[in-house]
């Protein structure tokens, strides 16, 4: 009966610790915590119910020198609409005439929180702002910071902003997609391209002219980010040693040298190929030639073919020589419309002959063909190592005309205004929480404010563990079944294991002798001789009853240790499965405490 009280306390451990588990969901995502990304003191306490979660939004601040900020909490104030046209273009197509509105997030959204939305499919987006003082390289780095939000993901557009050139004519209302810049940086995608374009324009300091440089393609996976329909932050750092890091949501997806890792390099070669430098004609690139010493054997012969019929096929019985393999089909009927004398005689469509079904085969039979043993074809002479072999032939190298050295890249164009010139195939794109400064931990801090609190927003409406499971059973039926064996398997194996088969260890009937079944002689001599010596066994009546005591202690000693141990050997099951179930639910208080410290890191 104990072993039945064993596994009702096994099955009520295992509901406590599944109620434990959904209790533990159920709290975080009652109560989260926040950490700044800095680690300061301040704290943002969000009360959350099961369907929404309240978060107190403030419009985030700068706290240090910025070049520039935008949250659109208060409108368009200050961004310039273009109202040019595309060059070498009609002029219906040409027109930046897209949309662009200030709204909240569709999803996710935090009450008072806006940004700038771009609304229109298949037109040309043009907006863009001074910028509060022009940047100029020296010194300091350059850090720039946005969010994106594909709110229906993205089929083929892109999400990057212009850092344009500071110029005396530099006028916002004529930007355009040829409009100089100094940096272009963000998401871009089309198809199954996806981009994180950093492209610098270098001006050469022999001719002044500007010539796109752009940084190596990250070697992360961006797919996620433009599918996954979530706020991201874009980060570029420019730093004055002439590095460069790219990060999406605060970790580092790309980071390289200006005079290293860009395409094509920021210097030019010190030498080139020579243009004016010809291949001598007799210049022998060949590395094997045919054996100029080789002869055909006498026996090779050149004229027998590589097929030829199979003398002992044998044509199958059955066969129907005089049966056509297709027959006119007898059911067809001319068309009413049919013109003999435009469209020819007319004649049955051919179907396949009835009889040839049954039969081995129709028509005349041919001999099949097989390959032939004495075929060995054009004879060619073997190829040898070529001894006037020169190698592959290249132009020799001159000093290149137009070589420079620029060994601090960083020092580029002064920049003074932002802008977004944008053609995109899918809508509702979302920016916000634009920022230029020159100190990562202000880029920080104003990413906890604003960034912050919307990855806050959307995890913690996320469904829970359980609600995603059914939503993926929903998906994909056959996961049922999955989750069904993986709650049996368990179950079963602690009935198998827990509920052993009836047994008496209380009673131990021991046979009686059967008086009715004949006295053995073997027998008959034992009690003779008892008889004999009853004498001799009543003298050590007393030695036999002190080794009688000394055996039935030891049996009772013996019987103990087997109760004691097939007693251990039961409560041990339960007792594992106990502590393989308390470990579970510190996997998964880890799991959700990790995740917390993720966040606030």
């Amino acid at each position: 009966m104990h072993f039945q009280w064993d596994c009702l306390c096994l099955g009520v451990l295992i509901i406590s610790s599944v109620a434990a588990g959904m209790e533990n969901e159920d709290n975080l995502d009652a109560d989260v915590e926040v950490e700044n990304f800095d680690k300061q003191s301040q704290e943002a306490d969000v009360d959350r119910d099961k369907s929404s979660l309240e978060v107190v939004y403030q419009t985030p601040k700068p706290t240090g020198e910025v070049y520039f900020t935008e949250t659109f909490d208060e409108g368009l104030s200050g961004w310039v609409l273009s109202v040019t046209l595309k060059e070498d273009m009609d002029d219906n197509v040409a027109k930046y005439d897209g949309r662009w509105e200030v709204e909240e997030l569709k999803e996710n959204a935090m009450p008072g929180d806006r940004g700038l939305v771009l609304k229109s499919v298949a037109k040309y987006h043009a907006i863009s702002a001074m910028l509060t003082k022009a940047f100029v390289f020296d010194d300091k780095p350059l850090i720039v910071q946005y969010e994106v939000n594909f709110q229906k993901g993205i089929d083929c557009g892109g999400a990057y902003i212009k850092l344009l050139s500071s110029s005396n004519d530099l006028n916002l209302e004529y930007f355009f997609d040829k409009t100089p810049y100094t940096i272009m940086f963000g998401p871009d995608k089309c198809g199954e391209d996806y981009k994180l374009h950093f492209i610098f324009r270098h001006k050469n300091p022999k001719t002044g002219e500007y010539d796109e440089k752009h940084a190596e393609r990250p070697d992360v996976d961006l797919k996620k980010f433009y599918l996954d329909k979530k706020t991201h932050l874009y980060t570029l750092v420019l730093k004055p040693d002439d590095t460069f890091e790219i990060l999406i949501d605060q970790t580092v997806v790309s980071k390289g040298s200006l005079l290293e890792n860009m395409i094509p390099p920021v210097n030019p070669s010190k030498e080139i190929e020579d243009p004016t430098d010809k291949k001598p004609d007799d210049w022998d690139e060949r590395l094997k030639i045919p054996d100029p010493n080789a002869v055909k054997p006498d026996d090779w012969d050149e004229d027998e073919p590589a097929k030829i019929e199979d003398p002992d096929a044998v044509k199958p019985e059955g066969w129907l020589d005089d049966e056509p393999q297709y027959v006119p089909d007898p059911n067809a009927k001319k068309p009413k419309d049919w013109d003999e004398e435009m469209d020819g005689e007319w004649e049955a469509p051919q179907i396949r002959n009835a009889k040839c079904e049954t039969a081995p085969g129709c028509g005349e039979w041919v001999r099949p063909m097989k390959n032939n043993p004495k075929y060995k074809g054009k004879w060619k002479a073997p190829m040898i190592d070529n001894p006037n072999y020169q190698g592959i032939w290249s132009p020799r190298k001159i000093p290149n005309p137009d070589y420079f050295e620029d060994l601090h890249p960083f020092k580029m164009t002064a920049v003074s205004a932002i802008g977004l010139e944008l053609w995109s195939m899918t809508s509702d794109i979302y920016f916000d929480n634009f920022i230029i400064c020159s100190e990562k931990e202000v880029a920080d801090r104003w990413a906890a404010d604003s960034w912050g609190l919307k990855k806050l927003v959307a995890s913690a409406n996320e469904p829970g563990m359980f609600s995603q499971l059914v939503t993926a059973a929903e998906e994909h039926p056959w996961l049922w079944v999955l989750y069904i064996l993986t709650l049996a398997l368990p179950v079963g194996l602690t009935v198998l294991f827990c509920w052993p088969g009836k047994k008496s260890d209380e009673y131990i009937d021991f046979k009686k002798p059967d008086v009715s079944k004949q006295i053995t002689k073997g027998k008959l001599k034992e009690e003779t001789e008892e008889f004999e010596d009853d004498e001799l066994e009543e003298k050590k009546e007393k030695e036999d009853t002190d080794e009688d005591g000394k055996m039935s202690k030891s049996m009772s000693a013996y019987s103990l240790v087997k109760d004691m141990n097939r007693t251990s050997s039961w409560i041990a099951l339960p007792v594992i499965t106990t502590c393989f179930l308390g470990l579970c639910e510190m996997c998964l208080a880890l799991n959700l405490f990790s995740s917390l410290v993720t966040f606030s890191e």
